[in-house]
């Protein structure tokens, strides 16, 4: 009898189950979905905005009812010549970013093999400081050595962002590699340097992927370090942006067809990059 009854109590009980977990699953679903629209919503409305007037822009009945214009990019391109600052932003956060690399993984396994933690925490430190209180030594003293304006000074001040950054994913994903790897490599003859080329860096080729795109992106978003000590020759996408303000208007249609230009190359590369980006940033979480 009890053996009888057993079966019926399971399907009883996955019975009560099911309608759970298929609320579970809808609700899941919904937050998701108002999570992503959340997200999305400014990025669609900064697109749509891009091709209408600036009276469509405020006119809420010409949200989704407009004739597309392609008129704001011409003038992003055109009397803006956002090319060359398209230019300027590729240079800065194309050396801040190999810079950082070529420092900071080395940095990073040394602090990982030889377990200085504090110096990861010190590097970190860097990220927390405002860069604001670092503008008025930085301009004084790259101005006396006539460097204000240049490639050279928005480079180095960039490294301020990309180097901890860099350190601090590479040291995470270089404790995750077995030490026992590099021992054997020595074993065979190879010095430790040699272990750490032959062996250790192509391991991190999902590390060095995440650093170099979270470094370029945040280099590439850089406004304050470049608003400062840049001039018209090197301003950069993030400050160029500020040529469609002025006193008495906004020209909204161009500032959003420049925020398009800006945001849309480091969207790709996220997208692109995006397996290499979450198998870096969880390098490290599951060790031990």
């Amino acid at each position: 009898m009890s053996a009888a009854t057993a079966p019926s109590a399971r399907s009883r009980n996955r019975s009560r189950r099911r309608p759970v977990q298929i609320v579970g699953g809808t609700a899941r679903a919904i937050g998701i979905v108002l999570v992503v629209c959340a997200f999305i919503a400014p990025l669609l409305w900064m697109l749509l905005a891009s091709l209408k007037t600036n009276l469509e822009i405020v006119d809420p009945s010409k949200t989704f009812d407009f004739t597309p214009t392609f008129d704001n990019f011409g003038t992003v391109f055109g009397a803006q010549a956002f090319g060359s600052f398209i230019l300027n932003s590729v240079v800065v956060g194309t050396g801040a970013t190999l810079i950082a690399l070529v420092l900071g993984i080395p940095a990073a396994y040394g602090i990982a093999r030889f377990r200085v933690k504090r110096a990861t925490t010190f590097l970190l430190m860097a990220r927390i400081i405002p860069g604001v209180s670092l503008l008025v030594p930085w301009y004084f003293l790259f101005s006396q050595i006539q460097l204000v304006g240049t490639y050279t000074v928005l480079i180095l001040t960039h490294i301020f962002v990309t180097m901890p950054l860099v350190v601090a994913i590479m040291s995470s994903f270089f404790e995750g590699i077995p030490e026992e790897l590099e021992e054997a490599a020595q074993i065979d003859g190879s010095s430790r340097i040699g272990a750490f080329l032959r062996v250790v860096l192509p391991l991190s080729v999902p590390g060095i992927a995440t650093a170099t795109i979270l470094a370029f992106i945040f280099s590439w978003n850089n406004f304050l370090f470049a608003l400062v000590l840049s001039n018209q020759d090197t301003r950069t996408l993030p400050v160029a942006i500020v040529n469609f303000t002025s006193y008495a208007s906004v020209d909204w249609g161009g500032l959003m067809a420049a925020a398009v230009v800006i945001t849309l190359p480091v969207m790709v590369i996220a997208l692109i990059a995006q397996k290499y980006v979450v198998s870096g940033l969880t390098a490290g979480a599951t060790k031990g």
